[in-house]
């Protein structure tokens, strides 16, 4: 009787992972290259999988807040080696108009983000942040660091004090005209004068886009993000923020992040690499890079070496 029942579990033990491995064919992959949506807790995400599907995934987190994806497309080259999940964040563009501004909070970005990532079913991935991407990548991490084995923070936002600091150096470089528009703006708190959005413009090709933009799927147009959103979070002015984002700071917390990391910025980027490299310093054994002629949009203004510099990195760590 024991050997008969002995015989059965060892058939049994032969037979389960045909089982498993018919199981697994048999469902279909949730990352399947190609356009998608998904229901998240009442809203609805879409998103993009560029690559085989197969591949180690990359979480992209566009910047904003109220941004769309639309830039992260100028990084598709790496869709050669990894699988890229392209996606417009709760509320903004292809995923709805957010309007309700008590649900524009970091913990709700959060919340919904591990609500799609657990959507999706992705158990092992990699982070990238650009911009506002790179907080919510941040504060994503320090919440539900499971799952994520490495992250790509692109000119990152870890402390408003620090960015609007970075700001008012940057300002110095520019005309002394310019300047004084920019002041006479803060101070008013006036941001729709012709004078301010030249201004505006000035720093915008010195520091955000200095090149042409690279374009993205010609079969998606580029849609709108969420203006309410980056005014009520950030406020009217680059170079201040007046909103629920003015007091973000998370210096104190770099030393939590466990995972390889690479702080990436452009050499003209409004994160100036000085202030990139200090973040790098908190991060023990955190990885730091300089795209070289490039601002803020460094996908746009140097991908090649932006997308060069990721590869490197990831390659480095066994990716």
């Amino acid at each position: 009787m024991h050997r008969k029942k002995a015989m059965m579990q060892k058939q049994l033990l032969v037979l389960l992972p045909l089982f498993w491995l018919l199981t697994a064919c048999a469902q279909p992959s949730l990352l399947t290259p190609g356009l998608a949506k998904a229901e998240i807790n009442g809203d609805t995400i879409w998103y993009h999988v560029v690559g085989d599907g197969n591949s180690t995934p990359i979480l992209m987190l566009h910047g904003g807040p109220g941004g769309t994806s639309y830039s992260m497309y100028a990084l598709s080259p790496l869709a050669d080696d990894y699988t890229l999940i392209l996606f417009d964040q709760v509320g903004t563009g292809r995923s709805g108009n957010l309007q309700d501004t008590s649900l524009m909070r970091m913990d709700y970005f959060v919340d919904q983000l591990h609500a799609f990532v657990e959507s999706l079913g992705l158990k092992d991935y990699i982070v990238y942040g650009h911009s506002w991407g790179t907080m919510l990548a941040l504060d994503y991490y320090l919440e539900h660091p499971e799952g994520i084995q490495a992250m790509i923070m692109n000119s990152p936002l870890v402390s408003t004090d620090y960015w609007m600091k970075d700001a008012d150096t940057l300002i110095a470089t520019l005309p002394d005209t310019v300047q004084q528009i920019i002041k006479k703006s803060n101070a008013e708190a006036q941001y729709d004068s012709p004078e301010y959005q030249y201004a505006k413009w000035v720093h915008y090709k010195n520091f955000i886009s200095r090149g042409e933009r690279v374009a993205g799927p010609d079969s998606l147009k580029r849609v709108p993000g969420n203006r309410l959103m980056y005014l009520y979070m950030w406020g009217p002015s680059e170079f201040r923020s007046t909103g629920t984002l003015q007091d973000y700071d998370r210096l104190d917390r770099l030393n939590e992040l466990v995972v390889p990391v690479l702080w990436i910025t452009g050499e003209y980027d409004e994160a100036r690499p000085a202030t990139v490299k200090y973040f790098h310093t908190l991060d023990p054994g955190s990885d730091f890079a300089v795209i070289p002629d490039a601002g803020h949009g460094t996908m746009h203004d140097n991908q090649a070496d932006n997308v060069r510099l990721i590869r490197e990195f990831l390659g480095k760590h066994g990716w």
